[in-house]
């Protein structure tokens, strides 16, 4: 099965209202707490944070808000909410149901230095696409890279990120 596939499928069995999904994943999902200041840092150098998701934009717009960078653009899938179960509505036709990738080259051809930060499988073309790239340590992203040889630097939180591209955190 394709990502695609697999989120569709599994959309189909939440049967709860966004806001009680954006309930749950307030009280059960980590959000990095550096990922603000990484944000401070990257807009203070100039550049621009986008957030390539395959997930639930709505979602990631909440949490976003509720973390202090609701300003930061997320391209992610929308989702019909019904008490039937939802359905996924995707970006685009691609596998993962967002090419990343796409997004990835789109800046490049726009003369934009790129640098993909991910996790998962589908980070895949959308890493390797970019200048630079940074691979969540102990995650099926890193693996990836590291077995190709690619070039990435390894992360748990994004104060090393942070740290990697434009030095010391802000004070």
């Amino acid at each position: 099965m394709t990502l695609r596939e697999v989120l569709a499928a599994q959309a189909r069995f939440v049967t709860i209202s966004l806001d009680d999904a954006d309930a749950y994943l307030a009280n059960k999902a980590r959000f990095d707490p550096s990922f603000k200041p990484f944000v401070e840092a990257a807009e203070a150098c100039g550049a621009n944070v986008t957030i390539l998701s395959s997930g639930v934009e709505p979602l990631i717009q909440r949490a976003l808000q509720r973390n202090g960078v609701a300003h930061v653009r997320a391209l992610a899938n929308d989702v019909r909410v019904s008490a039937g179960g939802w359905e996924m509505l995707f970006r685009d036709a691609s596998d993962n149901g967002h090419d990343k990738r796409a997004d990835v080259l789109a800046a490049a051809n726009a003369g934009d230095s790129t640098v993909y930060i991910g996790d998962g499988f589908s980070d895949y073309d959308a890493a390797v696409a970019a200048d630079r790239r940074f691979a969540k340590r102990g995650r099926a992203l890193e693996t990836y890279l590291r077995e190709r040889g690619i070039p990435f630097t390894p992360f748990t939180h994004f104060d090393e990120v942070q740290r990697a591209l434009f030095g010391s955190p802000l004070s």
